[in-house]
């Protein structure tokens, strides 16, 4: 990675991403920097890119980073804008992003997740009105919870605040009629988008009756909800998802009350999520929804002992959510993607899903359905645009003309440990060039490798021989990117 590469990463980590940028509005040509930084933090910077014109920006008295409100200096627009590759016009991008799924027609994949940020006519509505393809609906039911404060949570990790999110929140605090109604209201508003009713009862007959009212409302896909973590009640949420018998007991339920495509919602919160995914679709499921939330305790407060957040100096286990989790997601996606008793089986992937290159990882494991929520808590429902423009850039350069192409192109390229190549190596190379000798790599494989790196008089690194057993480690930890990996070659001996 090159200086140009780490200003365009790193000044726009450090974007606040402000409501009504001023950087945007102080720009005497007229430009979107504010559109442009954020391009880039979701990885689409070639699409940015048009949103300004480099060479401009570049020599420009820098009105936008005067105007920038960032709390320490403002962000260097101008060197991001000398380093941005060349433009891409995303009028100019004509991939299709059409799916279907369930047999149902999805103008894009990419769908809010049955939560917060999807639990009310005005919100549901700014987010259809914005491009996403369809809503799940916050989870509908006969109960009325009886929510705590604050309910949220979240972690970070050195310089970013938010890698991982807990919640407490339960199902819809909405009455059961008026939720009803609000769906009913956006169906009829937006005839050409998809609406899903995610429903929750507590016994056979409520799941047979939340369906049926989710019909006539005039919802287009059900969704029933196996696996909130932090539902309080016996046989709700997520200790529904971990007894296959009542999964395919209340999924059939479920169809009883209706004629339309029903999804089973998979908890993570179990060994093999293959075991109740079977059961749901034993149970007439139509598709599968993964994954809901990971149980989780974020943190301890060591002042107060109490595990955050604190509701009046207590805590309680919940679901965790975030980038965080998108490696369990994908894991959980895979082994059902390739079971033969799911086979064929329509695939809605959920968790750790912020940028375009998130959500077709799930696509390339067999999804035709993202649904996301932790990233619109950050980011709001502003961020459909670099997913959509983000996944057409990247099929123009491979040459796809349909999104559906890709759908499962990875599953080969995933194969048990015992299969593995064991019998090649790949050693790093160091760029001495562009090195700052800060000498990362070295104390990582001295304390947490093979002690093959030593560093010279010039602070530059290099192999000690014999002893590196090309496990790249030092590639992940190099803050400059100088370190890339050799061709694959035998071991030595083989």
């Amino acid at each position: 990675m090159k200086y140009g590469n780490l200003i365009l990463n790193n000044e726009s980590a450090r974007c606040m991403l402000c409501s009504d940028a001023p950087c945007t509005a102080a720009c005497p040509e007229g430009f979107d920097p504010a559109r442009f930084v954020r391009a880039v933090r979701f990885e689409n910077p070639a699409v940015g890119a048009g949103y300004i014109e480099a060479a401009k920006c570049a020599e420009c008295s820098g009105e936008c980073e005067k105007a920038c409100l960032h709390y320490d200096f403002p962000v260097k627009i101008r060197e991001m804008a000398a380093a941005a590759p060349e433009a891409v016009r995303a009028e100019g991008l004509s991939a299709d992003l059409s799916m279907e799924f369930c047999g149902v027609k999805c103008e894009n994949p990419f769908f809010l997740s049955s939560s917060v940020v999807a639990s009310g006519y005005e919100m549901c509505a700014n987010a259809l009105k914005a491009g996403w393809g369809g809503i799940v609906y916050k989870t509908i039911g006969f109960i009325k919870p009886d929510e705590v404060s604050p309910r949220f949570d979240a972690i970070g990790k050195e310089s970013t605040p938010f890698v991982g999110f807990k919640n407490l929140e339960q199902i819809s605090d909405h009455p059961l009629k008026e939720n009803l109604e609000i769906l009913r209201r956006l169906k009829q508003d937006f005839p050409t988008k998809v609406i899903v009713s995610s429903i929750m009862g507590s016994t056979e007959e409520e799941w047979t009756e939340l369906a049926r009212l989710s019909e006539e409302a005039g919802c287009d896909i059900i969704e029933c909800n196996f696996s909130c973590p932090q539902m309080v009640g016996e046989g709700l949420g997520s200790e529904v998802g971990q007894d296959p018998e009542l999964v395919r007991a209340y999924t059939a339920a479920a169809k009883r009350g209706t004629k339309l495509p029903v999804l089973a919602k998979m908890t993570p919160n179990i060994g093999n999520m293959e075991v109740p995914a079977i059961a749901a679709k034993e149970g007439g499921a139509d598709g599968i929804a993964a994954i809901n939330t990971v149980k989780s305790l974020t943190r301890i407060d060591l002042d107060t002992m109490v595990s955050c957040p604190s509701v009046n100096g207590k805590c309680s286990v919940s679901g965790y959510s975030g980038k965080a989790v998108k490696p369990i997601a994908l894991r959980f996606i895979h082994d059902m993607a390739v079971c033969p008793e799911l086979s064929g089986m329509p695939l809605s992937g959920i968790g750790g899903i912020e940028s375009w290159h998130d959500a077709l990882e799930f696509i390339a494991l067999g999804c035709t359905n993202i649904q996301i929520t932790t990233a619109v808590m950050q980011y709001g429902y502003r961020i459909i645009d670099d997913l959509i423009t983000g996944t057409k850039a990247y099929l123009k350069s491979k040459g796809m003309a349909k999104l559906s192409e890709l759908t499962g192109t990875a599953l080969n390229n995933v194969v048990p440990a015992d299969d593995l190549d064991r019998s090649t190596v790949v050693y790093p190379i160091f760029d001495k060039e562009s090195c700052a000798g800060c000498g990362r790599c070295y104390i990582s494989c001295m304390d947490g490798g093979h002690q093959a790196i030593v560093m010279g008089e010039d602070r530059k690194p290099r192999l000690s021989g014999g002893k590196c057993v090309g496990c790249l480690l030092c590639t992940l930890v190099c803050p400059t990117g100088s370190i890339s990996h050799s061709r694959r070659v035998k071991k030595p001996g083989r």
